[in-house]
């Protein structure tokens, strides 16, 4: 196959991707990444248009398709429908993130797929479970922040509940998923068969919750809104500068100590009210307001330089285009070049692991509209009269 492969790791796999929006994307974007052959269908209207989610050259559509193939097809039609099996039957993995009860009604559902390819994975994500009270309902990352239990945890205290600034629910079910299906893929090598793969936007959610979920389920403790406070490790937070923000994260005795010394304010490790954690925690208010009043006497950059020369971990608050020209930033190559045909500049969010033998690239632009429609199915063995009938029947 002549398109370029992003990594070596798994180019043994072929993926069909049905997703759209961000959660499924998310997760067939890991496969695509570490080489997969991921093809993209791209859903039909009825009226021969297509379906997206939002403008396929716009920045967030390119960030998610990358490194993958794309081909019509519509699975309102039965034929559509006999294409896609023929597909999945020399396929290894399917992702979609469809309302729950959309594949059963298109005939594509993980039961129908089973019986033609056994070793098939099957990915699913939905927004609250594949079944179950909720399990018709539309699912958004927002929703999903809410009734997940993040928002309540999230702000500044008395302010009401504040959603977080990215959309979290979509990204871990899309991790989660991606994650799920590997494991499957790693136990089909034992047993030989395919397995359904399905996570949520709820699941993945509260799975994010971690340790706040788990002092509630262990505890019985309800964790409130701590703004930029950490819940337990106290001093750690967000302190004003003389020219913008830092985070110091002050955890434990030693390094309590190394930040009363650097602030100059050594005094305060024998003060009753702060040298123990419980007294810093109880009089957490009173202390960060202290660090603050010192703090405002120099810049982020030298507060930086000095703390960490001191053994206090602390960094400062970027925006976006400041993250991105961070020397380290750089130096990890998080922004990544993507090649293109026509000239366009192309630059996008890389992998955030790597693998020191089969590194993942940005080998290929994301694909225009069933860009590859005719390469693909040639290559499942479709003859070119089987194509040009589809292509009159509007199938592809």
């Amino acid at each position: 196959m002549a398109f370029p492969r992003a990594s070596k790791a798994l180019s043994r796999f072929t993926v069909l991707d049905l997703t759209r929006v961000r959660a499924g994307p998310t997760c067939a974007r890991q496969f695509a990444d570490w080489g997969a052959n991921v093809i993209k269908i791209d859903a039909m209207m009825e009226d021969g248009g297509e379906a997206l989610g939002g403008p396929r050259r716009g920045s967030d559509f390119q960030n998610l398709h990358r490194n993958k193939r794309a081909m019509t097809l519509n699975l309102k039609d039965p034929k559509g429908v006999d294409v896609f099996m023929r597909l999945a039957k020399q396929a290894d993995v399917v992702i979609e993130n469809y309302r729950p009860d959309v594949k059963t009604k298109l005939g594509i559902d993980y039961e129908v797929v089973r019986k033609v390819n056994p070793r098939i994975v099957y990915g699913s994500i939905s927004g609250f479970g594949q079944d179950g009270p909720y399990s018709k309902r539309p699912g958004f990352d927002q929703i999903a922040q809410g009734m997940g239990g993040l928002m309540s945890i999230t702000g500044a205290p008395g302010e009401g509940p504040m959603r977080a600034g990215i959309p979290i629910a979509d990204l871990s079910a899309g991790l989660s998923c991606a994650m799920g299906i590997l494991t499957a893929l790693l136990e089909r090598e034992v047993s030989g068969e395919g397995q359904w793969v399905q996570t949520s936007l709820l699941q993945a959610q509260i799975f994010m919750l971690d340790f706040q979920a788990a002092r509630w389920l262990m505890e019985k403790d309800v964790a409130p809104q701590a703004g930029n406070n950490h819940p337990t490790s106290i001093p750690t937070g967000v302190f004003k500068t003389s020219d913008g923000y830092i985070n110091i994260a002050a955890t434990g005795g030693r390094i309590w100590e190394r930040l009363c010394q650097t602030l100059g304010a050594p005094e305060w490790i024998d003060n009753p009210d702060y040298a123990t954690a419980p007294a810093r925690s109880k009089n957490r208010d009173a202390l960060n307001a202290e660090i603050n009043a010192r703090t405002l006497s120099k810049t982020s950059e030298q507060w930086v330089a000095e703390l960490n020369a001191a053994g206090v971990p602390c960094g400062p608050i970027y925006a976006i285009d400041q993250m991105f020209d961070d020397p380290q930033v750089k130096h990890l190559g998080m922004a990544q070049p993507v090649p293109t045909e026509d000239g366009r500049d192309i630059t996008l969010v890389a992998q955030p692991f790597t693998l020191s033998r089969t590194p993942s690239s940005m080998a290929a632009r994301p694909p225009e509209f069933g860009e590859q429609t005719e390469e693909i199915l040639s290559e499942f063995g479709f003859t070119d009269g089987e194509i040009a009938d589809l292509r009159l029947h509007r199938v592809v």
